[in-house]
């Protein structure tokens, strides 16, 4: 036991060996306290699985990161010195992970400011989607559009930064009115009767928008009473422009913001039938040409 007694009083009574324990002690203690935080916490917490295989990244990283510092504390002499480290790290880090540190930030606002939420349809950074989950790093939608025309899904999952929130506006076709404004355009031939075309476009568009008007009036009159904004009218809404080629009327009526192209279908469908059913009296117009004048024609017949 005497030469136990005489390597520990060498430990003990040596700076250099002293220090060296110290390190060795507080290294393993650091190890022990990243592997319990992933065990216990990360592993048995976080469900998702790119999540948690980050936040283990992460957590390992950051363990290292603090056994150099805490060694490096150990064995210097000057606290200015490890100031000034400390200084040159995290310039370093915030530098080389700036990206990551806006989009965790990103998160936050997020989830603070009540953006959107998952089921949303929203426009973010010019993609257009459903948000199908909000990551701390990402936010993932499956998109609508681009090769596919109108509100339909292309099949392609879209992941996006969560730094966009501080570089480009958020749309959101589904928060507080879950309605949209939408218009068709129909075009009827000059001639027709004007007051016929606009009942039967009238008519049409109120039937098809019956079970809308009283959720968009309700919705509407929330908005008005939670914002500043001004009471705008969510009944149909037809306006007319005669050009030289046709009379353009146009159809403003309030529509499910998951239900533009089928509702635009049916009421193309729906308007074309009752102008066919008038015999005439109203007609859908095409582009014509009208010849004003035709030049003389002369024939000489030779026997």
């Amino acid at each position: 036991m005497d030469w136990i007694n005489s390597i520990l009083e060498k430990v003990l009574y040596d700076p250099t060996l002293s220090k060296i324990a110290a390190a060795v002690v507080g290294a393993l203690l650091i190890f022990a306290a990243v592997r319990l935080l992933r065990r216990f916490v990360i592993n048995r917490h976080v469900k998702q699985t790119t999540l948690r295989n980050q936040l283990r990244t992460a957590t390992n990283l950051l363990g290292y990161l603090l056994v150099f510092l805490y060694i490096y504390s150990v064995f210097s002499n000057s606290l200015g010195q490890l100031t000034v480290l400390f200084g040159v790290l995290g310039a370093g880090i915030t530098f080389a992970l700036q990206e990551v540190i806006t989009s965790i930030a990103g998160w936050v606002a997020l989830s603070l400011g009540n953006f959107y939420r998952i089921g949303d349809r929203v426009q973010l950074g010019g993609i257009k989607g459903d948000v199908l989950d909000i990551g701390l790093l990402r936010t993932t939608v499956i998109e609508l559009g681009d090769w596919v025309k109108g509100d339909q899904y292309n099949g392609r999952t879209v992941r996006i930064a969560n730094s966009f929130v501080f570089k480009e506006p958020v749309f959101n076709y589904s928060a507080e009115f879950p309605f949209l404004w939408d218009e068709i355009l129909i075009p009827v031939r000059h001639g027709s009767e004007r007051a016929l075309a606009r009942a039967i476009i009238l008519r049409v568009l109120n039937e098809a928008t019956a079970d809308y008007i009283p959720l968009a009036r309700e919705a509407w009159q929330t908005m008005t009473n939670r914002y500043a904004i001004e009471a705008a009218s969510v009944e149909p809404i037809i306006s007319m422009v005669a050009n030289d080629n046709w009379l353009a009327y146009t159809a403003r009526y309030v529509v499910d913001y998951k239900k533009r192209r089928s509702t635009k279908d049916m009421l193309y469908n729906r308007i074309l039938d009752e102008f066919d059913a008038t015999e005439g009296r109203v007609a859908f117009a095409s582009a014509t040409f009208e010849v004003t004048s035709v030049p003389a024609l002369r024939v000489r017949v030779e026997q």
